[in-house]
């Protein structure tokens, strides 16, 4: 199946809520645990076992382990096996850009089901040009991966580049109209799903952009930054069926108790359910 595919099966199934597995310090600490490895695997594989048989999709935001070296990495390849093992897609929060074979790179670390990293999909960044993700493309189509790339964030620097206008050459049109005319061209006549999201903060305004992708979206912020299921369909319309609604904190300080952090994980599914089902 392509990871469009396997997107809208595992939200129709399980629900839009998708979790970060973020391994702040702040949070270790809060979690009874060092700021080491040690500490690092207690937190990521008790936060994987209580939420991924639960989530249709779980987020581990790669910096959060690189920190740590190797051994850090070597939790991060856990957490994405365990995860997948429990039934949830693995979005690996990487946020690379790059161009030519150092695109291809990444795209094999992190897209090829030989790489102990693989994942079901990426987050990508297009500041480059859309064309410098092309790497990240063919290799997606070819092990039936998905990306996400930026498109329309909520951190308050954000607009100083999405909101830019293009030349006349590229169209004339916001960096972020760019970027999803991009995608949906990606994903044209693809069924039930194109494989290539994108990007939108939670909390954005939205107005003026067109997220008929036919393809997944991610929106970061839900829950703990504001962001609540009246603004998942207030921003995506029609399109917020494909929407997976992503939180961390909001979950992860609830540990380390596995049946508070369930239990948080089933409530928002059935909130996004009640809205948007």
């Amino acid at each position: 199946m392509t990871f469009g595919a396997r997107f809208a099966a595992a939200l129709a199934d399980r629900g839009q809520f998708c979790v970060g597995i973020d391994p702040h310090s702040a949070l270790l600490h809060d979690w009874g645990y060092d700021d080491d490895v040690a500490g690092l695997e207690r937190f990521a594989l008790g936060a994987v076992e209580a939420v991924a048989p639960y989530c249709s999709v779980v987020k581990p935001q790669s910096a959060f382990y690189e920190r740590f070296g190797s051994k850090g990495i070597a939790v991060l390849e856990r957490v994405i096996a365990d995860s997948r093992a429990a039934g949830a897609l693995v979005l690996l929060d990487v946020k690379r850009g790059d161009i030519g074979s150092t695109s291809q790179a990444y795209a094999d670390a992190y897209l090829d089901p030989s790489s102990p990293l693989a994942s079901d999909a990426i987050t990508i960044s297009p500041y480059l040009g859309f064309g410098s993700l092309l790497p990240f493309v063919d290799t997606a189509r070819r092990y039936d991966a998905g990306l996400f790339v930026l498109a329309a964030t909520s951190n308050k620097e954000g607009p100083e580049v999405q909101e830019a206008v293009t030349s006349e050459e590229f169209g004339g049109r916001t960096v972020a109209s760019a970027m999803l005319d991009h995608l949906r061209e990606l994903n044209s006549g693809a069924t039930p799903l194109g494989s290539f999201g994108a990007v939108v903060g939670a909390t954005i305004d939205g107005s003026g952009l067109d997220f008929d992708l036919n393809g997944p979206i991610l929106a970061p912020g839900y829950g703990e930054q504001g962001g609540t299921s009246s603004d998942i369909l207030r921003i995506f319309g029609a399109s917020a069926r494909n929407v997976a609604a992503s939180s961390s904190r909001g979950v992860l300080r609830l540990g380390p108790d596995p049946v508070a952090m369930r239990d948080a994980v089933l409530r928002a599914n059935d909130e996004l359910r009640a809205l948007l089902g």
